[in-house]
């Protein structure tokens, strides 16, 4: 059985899945070849990289594939696997706030509003999808920064960056021969990612 496949019920709706080791997270990002050819080359985001502008990095692979369709939309032809500190990656996750008010989470809407002007991080959980970029039935976690979390996350906790754009390519290319199990052993590991609860918990919803 593929991962694509799982039954549903094993995956709880709301967890981080990622690749990642003991020091790091490896999430994803989309860019024009201008920005993501120099930002790989050189381990950290060009002059050109608009730092007043909200980021979004996705833990999932075939999440990311889903945003930029393969890496051949527009503007985001180049697919970046940037690997960024463990430490920083939870303390955006700790400062962050859900981006849409949920009154199950939020005491009010008034009370949401304040809490997205002072948070430098927000969350949204969007349907993972499998390996044809159809949704599934749980979340996969994007996670927008900016402000002070943008700064840090080009300036202090960026380990590595990777063009996986032939990587991209080549997993599309066995999807669309009908060489699903090929294309799985392609993707990147993802496992559950060990977070305190509590981390999580003003961001389910």
């Amino acid at each position: 059985m593929t991962e694509s496949e799982r039954p549903s019920e094993t995956e709880p709706k709301f967890r981080v899945r990622a690749r990642h080791t003991a020091d790091t997270v490896t999430v994803y990002q989309a860019y024009r070849p201008e920005i993501g050819g120099q930002a790989a080359r050189h381990g950290r985001f060009p002059a050109a990289w608009k730092r007043d502008r909200m980021t979004w990095i996705k833990p999932s692979f075939l999440w990311m594939m889903y945003r930029c369709g393969w890496g051949l939309k527009e503007g985001q032809e180049t697919v970046l696997a940037v690997e960024i500190g463990r430490d920083g990656f939870e303390w955006a996750l700790r400062n962050s706030c859900l981006s849409h008010y949920v009154p199950e989470v939020h005491e009010s809407q008034a009370a949401w509003q304040r809490e997205l002007r002072q948070s430098p991080a927000r969350v949204q959980w969007d349907p993972e999808r499998d390996l044809r970029l159809t949704p599934l039935p749980y979340r996969s976690l994007q996670l927008g920064l900016s402000g002070a979390a943008a700064a840090r996350y080009a300036d202090e906790w960026i380990v590595g960056i990777e063009d996986v754009t032939p990587l991209a390519r080549e997993v599309h290319g066995r999807v669309r021969a009908g060489e699903l199990d090929a294309a799985t052993a392609l993707l990147p590991e993802e496992r559950p990612y060990p977070v305190a609860d509590e981390v999580l918990a003003h961001l389910r919803r």
